[in-house]
């Protein structure tokens, strides 16, 4: 079968295709021959190398959500599965395939009415932005700055805390247009890429959910109220100075609190909770999916050109 490896890490060119046997699946898993790969965030970080201290190595193969039917099953597996849509997560690894194996724990059936394509370009993107919102005690009525809306992640957080009831859903990006369409998802205030640009803006936010992270996140603590909350779920900008945290301590007086949040923390029944309410929502049209481009496979180097040079508004779907 075909895959997408990292044989270099840094620039996109460093992915390559190649040719892989079929997988088999082992005890509790199913074989997915896909129909849609989601290109995420954490896929790009990877292949920079950011995450080499994690034991990434080259060969990697990327990709953690994938959607499409089950062809076979493992051991212990139920085999009504086989025949299903579903979708799959399949962790850090694995996705840029033909075929995935994923854990029958980590699969969703999908609705009737959902297609593959908006199935990867939610369901991770979703659930985070539902579990950093509820990690930030996020309640109605409060002010929302999400810094890097355009993003899949960014995307699903403003639509979600407008439709929670925020008082008001800030949102940093590159540019007016960009502005505009995440005004029609739910934003009320557009501010460039530093955090300004809106004369109506409020003066600060309770809570910032940052998915971007770089040397410019400290400059963002002096947009927090009193009580204020920054949430970070993501580095697509790097990571943030070492000395970071100085920033909060001179502001001491604020109570400000900082904090990460990874799925990983989230129990996996409450995961598939989420998801499947979010998928009959996004079925039901409640939950408008913005998909940025169609890619086949083995262009999957042309998809991390476009992430790197900062053209995706939503996400980008491989299809092998």
């Amino acid at each position: 079968m075909k895959a997408v490896a990292i044989q270099a890490f840094g620039r996109p060119e460093g992915l390559a295709l190649i040719d892989l046997p079929a997988p088999t699946p082992a005890e509790g898993q199913v074989l997915i021959a896909n129909e849609a790969i989601g290109v995420g965030g954490v896929d790009v970080v990877i292949r920079r190398g950011v995450l080499a201290t994690y034991g990434f190595k080259e060969g990697h193969i990327p990709g953690s959500e994938v959607a499409g039917i089950v062809t076979a099953v493992g051991d212990g597996v139920d085999t009504s599965w086989v025949g299903q849509r579903v979708w799959a997560f399949t962790g850090v690894r694995g996705g840029y395939v033909e075929q995935a194996i994923a854990s029958v724990e980590e699969i969703l059936p999908l609705p009737a009415n959902l297609s593959p394509i908006d199935a990867v370009t939610l369901g991770s993107s979703g659930m985070v932005a539902h579990f950093a919102l509820a990690h930030a005690h996020f309640a109605p009525g409060e002010s929302l700055l999400v810094r890097g809306a355009a993003g899949s992640i960014g995307i699903m957080t403003v639509q979600l805390a407008a439709r929670a009831g925020a008082g008001a859903v800030a949102v940093t990006t590159s540019s007016a247009e960009r502005g505009d369409r995440l005004r029609k998802l739910g934003a009320t205030h557009v501010l460039d890429r530093s955090g300004e640009g809106a004369e109506d803006a409020p003066e600060g936010y309770d809570v910032i959910i940052d998915i971007v992270a770089g040397a410019d996140m400290p400059s963002f603590f002096a947009k927090l109220n009193p009580n204020g909350r920054m949430v970070a779920v993501g580095m697509v900008g790097g990571r943030p100075p070492a000395d970071f945290g100085m920033t909060m301590m001179t502001a001491f007086k604020k109570s400000m609190s900082f904090a990460t949040f990874s799925a990983d923390t989230v129990a996996e029944a409450d995961r598939r909770a989420v998801r499947t309410e979010q998928f009959a929502a996004a079925g039901r049209g409640e939950l408008p999916m913005v998909v940025h481009e169609v890619l086949p496979l083995e262009e999957a180097v042309l998809a991390h050109q476009k992430m790197d040079a900062g053209e995706v508004f939503g996400r980008i779907v491989l299809t092998p």
